[in-house]
């Protein structure tokens, strides 16, 4: 916040003198405007890099805060944050939407081995948000706002291993960074390495009836894989510089990465070495092995009072899968290759067109070109390899446009209203032309609340590999059959289809955001979604008797009506609907005597209903360390389900998910909840972050043998003991070695907790045993962090 008060300047100059002056902030940050000095002028603006949105961020971190999750990278610090930066939509990939100093990047290569000492700020801002930046609303926003200059060499190592043994984690990383103003360039280097969890490892009781066909003493789950062996390599580098002179004429960015992946895993006994006269023993391996190249560029240019936006992300992956095939060594081993690649290129420009009585109007347009290619190949088919493309061309806009404001007393007793629009075409090679559009409304009575609604219309396309990816049959699967009520031993098909339709889309979303007015920065958010899709993709489903009568010739029985294969490629639904409501509270505080003051907005300054000027608490002057005393904070986010249901076909069956008409496996619980919180003194911290899941219920046909499956609740907490020996000056003085050292004690699901799944006699069926439900269990391992 700005700070100026001129009033003794009347003193020396005329009433109606107007003087030009530079104000200058507690951040650094300074600005030209003209002033009265017969007056006191309070002056609000934005930190450099804020997102220029009257949308209130839903959390703002400073530099002290960050520093109090102890994470290691910029994608660590996402993965604890999980769930404010998630999004109830249901709709997008999983990931936020990220933006650096509230611009957009090529892609999250570029910041995700940043280490969270080098940001000065962040903001995680509602889906809405995204459309500005030419992306959907599917996905919060976060923002991460760069200090000006920083400098930094790192390694770090993690080793993990589980509690009940089998299986290790180990990984190796090594970056530099250094910020100078516009220029930065960040090297990483990252090596990750896991072991093969077979059954056997694990307890896995095996099929009565299988054992019947081994020799005496077999163990089947010592020649099934639960989790695969795996070795991964990656290469990432990313530079940026200024343009023009002074640095001043826009940024210029480029990124380029490699990454190395090879996997093992065994999917069974070979049954036809076991038919033959000498009974052999031999495991069928599945081997993996894939090389992703990865290039992208992005422009930040200045043109006026409008901002031009250029980002190109490019990759390529050659993937290799050699199967061992039945019969012994001398059957050969059959061989799926893919090659996958793509081009994604996006231009917005945006700025403000226009001034309304209650404020500037701000629009952004787009255009943009996807590519994708995918050349699929199987030896198992007598046809030549599949190649699949898609060309999709895009444009859109979106505008806002301010209805009544406070500040400029239009309407000032209704509060600041906005309302948005946004539409979009994508023009794809193979499906035609897809439409969407959005319309919203956002509304500040005080500044302390808002408001939101917003409807989504969209059209959406099955992805290439959807349609098109290579067959792949994996043999010896266990399925529990809902049809006899039993486990059966399965061979599974996998791949695309290419009769898949495009989906239509139309969603609600009403949201409620307040802060609170105890504690700093913290609020209450209420969202309500209701979403409706037509001709719906989905995975082929859990086959329970409904699905298997909908979608006749997935699955093969034998003439005694066991099972024996799935066909398990895509499927279209004839609709999916569901409502729900999510709400979330996010507290923080101060473990010091004397409380920092209570109530801050977590909008953070600038924002149309933000708390600006004198009614702002001032800025903590928090240091690298951490803040004086102590921090905690808790997010707690509650999810309630009120209807989810699934038309498999028109004129066919609707299933009721939250009845028990489930589609895969674990149902739909109605009621779900995530958290995250911590404590940091003194370079100690401990963070806790976890999840719940209700019960649920898979309903079977009701014959005579069947079953019906309970699906008891799911209660994950990781934990995250660490401290920062750059606080420990004593022992910093005695061993200056371990300046800039981070050790961290971690434990992934602290309560070894794995879903119990049971039938109506309460027996765990074998398909279900806990440990296929969760291979690793409860998992400890420690962290070393070196900074130089």
């Amino acid at each position: 916040m700005r700070f100026l008060c001129l009033a003794s300047l009347a003193l020396f100059a005329p009433s109606t003198l107007f003087a030009q002056d530079t104000v200058t902030d507690t951040d650094g940050e300074a600005e030209d405007r003209e002033v009265s000095p017969a007056d006191i002028v309070v002056v609000a603006t934005r930190l450099a890099g804020q997102v220029d949105t009257d949308i209130p961020p839903v959390l703002t971190l400073d530099e002290a805060e960050i520093s109090t999750y102890g994470a290691g990278s910029i994608a660590e610090l996402l993965d604890a944050l999980g769930p404010q930066t998630g999004s109830g939509r249901g709709r997008g990939g999983g990931r936020p939407i990220i933006l650096l100093n509230g611009q957009r990047i090529s892609s999250f290569r570029e910041m995700r081995a940043i280490p969270p000492e080098a940001i000065r700020r962040m903001e995680v801002l509602p889906e809405e948000v995204a459309l500005k930046f030419g992306y959907p609303p599917n996905e919060r926003v976060v923002n991460f706002i760069l200090k000006a200059n920083f400098a930094s060499s790192q390694v770090a190592g993690e080793y993990n291993v589980p509690t009940r043994g089998g299986y290790l984690y180990t990984e190796l990383e090594g970056g530099t960074l250094r910020i100078d103003g516009p220029k930065r360039m960040n090297l990483e280097a990252k090596i990750v390495s896991t072991s093969l969890l077979t059954e056997a490892e694990r307890g896995i009781v095996q099929d009565p009836e299988e054992l019947l066909d081994l020799p005496v003493g077999t163990d089947p789950g010592e020649y099934r894989s639960l989790a695969p062996e795996k070795q991964e390599i990656t290469l990432n580098g990313t530079w940026s510089n200024g343009l023009g002179e002074d640095g001043l004429g826009g940024l210029l960015s480029a990124n380029a990465a490699y990454t190395r992946t090879d996997t093992r895993s065994l999917t069974g006994l070979d049954n036809l070495l076991l038919a033959g006269p000498e009974q052999s023993l031999r495991a069928l391996e599945r081997e993996n092995g894939t090389d992703l190249f990865e290039a992208g560029v992005a422009l930040n240019k200045p043109l006026g009072g409008w901002l031009l936006t250029v980002t190109g992300d490019a990759s390529y992956s050659d993937s290799v899968t050699r199967s061992d095939l039945p019969g012994g060594i001398g059957a050969g081993r059959d061989l799926a290759r893919s090659k996958d690649a793509t081009l994604a290129s996006l231009a917005t420009l945006a700025g403000r067109p226009f001034t309304m009585p209650a404020g500037d109007a701000s629009l952004t347009v787009k255009a943009g070109y996807n590519f994708n290619r995918s050349d699929n190949s199987d030896t198992r088919t007598v046809a030549d390899s599949t190649v699949l493309k898609r060309g999709d061309l895009s444009a859109g806009a979106n505008l806002s446009l301010p209805l009544t404001s406070r500040k400029n007393d239009v309407l000032a007793g209704v509060g600041d209203l906005s309302a948005n629009a946004s539409i979009g075409v994508n023009r794809l090679s193979d499906f035609g032309t897809l439409s969407d559009w959005s319309a919203g409304l956002i509304w500040n009575p005080t500044e302390k609340l808002t408001i939101q609604a917003s409807y989504i219309a969209n059209e959406a396309a099955p992805s290439l590999s959807q349609l098109g990816a290579p067959e792949i049959v994996t043999f010896n699967v266990p399925i529990y059959d809902f049809a006899r009520g039993e486990t059966a031993i399965v061979t599974l098909t996998t791949g695309g289809n290419p009769a898949l339709r495009a989906e239509k889309q139309r969603d609600w979303k009403l949201s409620v955001n307040w802060d609170l007015p105890v504690l700093r920065r913290s609020n209450l958010l209420v969202e309500y979604f209701r979403n409706r899709s037509d001709n719906v993709t989905n995975g082929f489903p859990l086959l329970t008797p409904a699905i298997e009568a909908a979608f006749p010739g997935r699955a093969i029985r034998d003439a005694n009506g066991r099972l024996i294969a799935i066909d398990r490629r895509p499927v279209t639904f004839a609709r999916v609907s569901s409502s729900q409501l999510r709400w979330g509270l996010n507290l923080s505080g101060s473990l010091s005597k004397q409380e920092e003051p209570s109530g801050e907005s977590t909008r953070g300054a600038g924002g149309r209903g933000g708390r600006t000027g004198a009614d702002a608490p001032p800025r903590m002057p928090f240091g690298r360390g951490g803040p004086p005393g102590g921090r905690w904070n808790l997010s707690v986010y509650h999810t309630v389900s009120f209807s989810d249901r699934v038309t498999i076909a028109e004129g066919g069956p609707v299933l009721d998910q939250l009845a028990g008409d489930a589609l895969s496996a674990g149902g739909v619980p109605r009621h779900r909840v995530s958290f995250e919180g911590g404590v940091f003194k003194n370079g100690y911290g401990l963070r806790l972050r976890g999840s719940w899941r209700a019960p649920a219920t898979v309903s079977s046909n009701g014959a005579p043998g069947t079953s019906d499956l309970r699906f008891g609740s799911i209660f994950n907490v990781y934990a995250r003991i660490f401290i920062n020996l750059d606080q420990r000056e004593g022992l910093i003085e005695r061993v200056p070695l371990l300046k800039g050292t981070n050790i961290a004690f971690e434990f992934d699901n602290l309560f070894d907790s794995r879903q119990k799944v049971t039938d109506e006699t309460g027996q765990i069926p074998l398909a279900y045993q806990r440990a296929y439900r969760e291979p690793q269990g409860r998992v400890i391992g420690i962290d070393v962090r070196k900074r130089f």
